[in-house]
């Protein structure tokens, strides 16, 4: 059955144009006026985008589905405007032969919403001892290697896994973490932490790593990619190695983006996320690296916990916010709306760079391509509130927060999988 999305404004070439489009077996058949199908959507109103790419989530099971599951982190991702979503490896049993790779994505079948492809880890259970076989990972369909949570803490143990990595032409995505800097810290270093007795995360645990991986990665030639940069030294690493000839790509967060140390006027929970929120000094380096190139994209750390984890002091409570049902929104009210950029500048931070920088035949509006749009409403303004997220995390400092801009409908391969006001299992 063929589908024309009708009298739409359409993000197409980078610019924003009025268009039909027609799907038909899960491709984009035709872009143009006056198309028709044997089904119709009006669209009036309303503006057509790539679906977002999100290479950086975490999905929970197996292990932690009291958090999050498969089935409610792909509602999550469809409801924010996400299509494709890379799930990180720090499940239990973690994807570190074939045998539990392939298990994995069997599970990882039960998100068929949204696309989900599956980070493999860089050492068996993400511990210290032994690398994964990278050969049999990627047979197995390993989108790429990840100990996300955990820095390779060696030098060599690094330099070994990005050989492996290079070999079978499959990035390296880090989290980069010295910890015999990290001081077992819960937000970052300085004045604020010691107003609010907490203890502190040097910025300098990311950077001095992070340098370390960089030598690394251009002697070594993989694709080394960076999760959730947070300092203005790593964003100055970075835009330094890459001018260097270094294949390194980069993510920043919507938190990180949107946010900074100054937010945090007291004790709470919400706002612990590893890496932490940074000074604003920091916070404007991210965002200039961004818009200069040297950050290839958004990310967004989604990371849901259960209402107990993030309770009490965040001494004690777990790292992490969730991120798929708010980025958008937020980033849209806050970056666009303020004229910090352009509408067509987020959409390629959201969808084109993260499909152009990992090889995804996906990101863009075009004839042939993947049917995965996002359907937007700009006029409506509406309150983020905990009640409407369709994953199991109510995580989130934006909770309360009024934004413009709503996710209206999201389609996968042509399919609708999320459409506003509908309950999920109607679609």
């Amino acid at each position: 059955m063929t589908v024309v999305l009708k009298n739409a404004q359409v993000l197409h070439h980078q610019q924003i144009v009025y268009a039909d489009i027609l799907m038909n077996r899960g491709a984009i058949q035709a872009i143009g006026r006056q198309l028709h199908g044997d089904h119709e959507v009006d669209l009036t109103g309303k503006l057509v985008l790539p679906g977002f790419i999100d290479v950086h989530v975490h999905l929970r099971e197996p292990g932690e589905t009291d958090k999050e599951t498969v089935q409610t982190g792909a509602l999550a991702a469809a409801h924010g405007g996400y299509t494709t979503i890379a799930a990180m490896p720090n499940v239990v049993p973690a994807p570190d032969s074939p045998a539990r790779m392939q298990s994995q994505l069997q599970l990882n079948q039960k998100a068929t919403r949204v696309h989900v492809l599956q980070y493999a880890t860089l050492t068996k259970s993400r511990g210290e001892r032994e690398l994964v076989d990278f050969k049999a990972l990627k047979a197995a369909g390993a989108f790429a290697f990840s100990n996300d949570g955990a820095g390779i803490q060696t030098a060599g143990q690094m330099w070994a896994a990005m050989q492996a990595a290079a070999e079978v032409q499959r990035p390296i995505v880090a989290h980069v973490q010295d910890d015999s800097l990290f001081n077992h810290g819960v937000m970052n270093a300085g004045q604020r932490a010691d107003q609010l007795g907490l203890r502190g995360i040097p910025a300098v645990s990311e950077s001095a790593q992070l340098a370390r991986d960089l030598v690394l990665a251009g002697d070594s030639g993989v694709h080394y990619h960076v999760c959730h940069v947070s300092t203005a030294k790593s964003v100055q690493l970075i835009r330094q190695a890459k001018a260097a000839g270094v294949h390194v790509t980069a993510e920043v967060t919507p938190h990180h983006l949107l946010l900074d140390e100054n937010f945090i006027q007291e004790d709470d929970p919400q706002l612990k996320m590893n890496p932490p929120l940074r000074t604003p000094a920091d916070r404007l380096a991210l965002l200039k690296g961004l818009r200069d190139g040297t950050i290839d994209m958004i990310a967004t750390d989604h990371a849901p916990h259960t209402k107990q984890d993030k309770v009490g002091s965040m001494a004690t409570a777990a790292f992490g916010i969730t991120g798929l049902e708010t980025a958008f929104n937020e980033l849209y009210t806050q970056l666009v709306q303020s004229g910090w950029c352009t509408l067509p500048e987020l959409v390629n931070w959201l969808s084109t760079a993260p499909a152009e920088a990992f090889n995804l035949n996906t990101g863009r509006i075009a004839v042939g391509f993947p049917a995965d749009l996002t359907v937007v409403d700009l006029e409506t303004e509406h309150q983020i509130q905990a009640a409407d997220f369709l994953s199991r995390g109510k995580n989130s400092p934006f909770i309360g927060d009024q934004v413009r801009g709503r996710i209206d409908q999201t389609y996968v391969n042509g399919q609708l999988v999320y459409l506003r006001g509908q309950k999920s299992e109607q679609y």
